[in-house]
Order: C-alpha cells, then sequence, then structure tokens
C-alpha cells in the first residue's frame, strides 16, 4: 500500500465527496438506465453531472482513484461505472493506524 499516492488522491475535496457519495449511491445519484441498480457502480456521466465538472477532469480523478485502488471500474457497453473498494478502504484505514 502506497500511503503517499492514496494521500495525494484523498488532496482533493472533489475526490473525497466522490468517495462519500458512492457510499450511499441511491441517496446521491438518480436512478440509472442501463444497470437495475448500483451494484455495479455509478455510471461516470452521473458522477460528472452531480459534481458540474467537465468529463475530462472527473475521468481523471477516477483514474486517480482506481489505480490506487479505492474505486472498482466495471465497464458495460460503452459505459463505465465505479463503486468504492470498501475492503481496501477499510486497509487503507487500519494501515494508518497502525503506522501512525
Amino acid at each position: 500500500m502506497d500511503f503517499i499516492e492514496i494521500n495525494k488522491v484523498l488532496s482533493n475535496k472533489v475526490r473525497i465527496d466522490i468517495l462519500h457519495w458512492l457510499k450511499t449511491p441511491e441517496e446521491n445519484f438518480p436512478q440509472q438506465v442501463n444497470v437495475p441498480d448500483f451494484s455495479d457502480g455509478v455510471c461516470v456521466c452521473h458522477i460528472q453531472d452531480k459534481t458540474g465538472l467537465s468529463q475530462s477532469t472527473i475521468s481523471h480523478y477516477l483514474t486517480m482513484m482506481h489505480k490506487v485502488d479505492l474505486v472498482i471500474a466495471k465497464r458495460i457497453g460503452k459505459w463505465t461505472y465505479y463503486k468504492r473498494n470498501e475492503e481496501e478502504i477499510l486497509n487503507y484505514i487500519n494501515s494508518l493506524k497502525k503506522e501512525l
């Protein structure tokens, strides 16, 4: 686990907001058309709409979060869906407790 890289990702308010929203997607995003529920994650388009930022910025943020395993990406057709990687988030928190 690379604490420095994870901390870099977490040093941005919007990225923290995205992780927060993904914790309870049914409360933070509209019902999705292509999938029946949020078990596969949230479509990038909904995350972008909620942030109000450009598609390229949100894609960059999600790629950063994916590279450090904070989120899991799943491609369905032409869309990519993201959800939290709860196991890695918990590992990060527990590792911080041990190290600091």
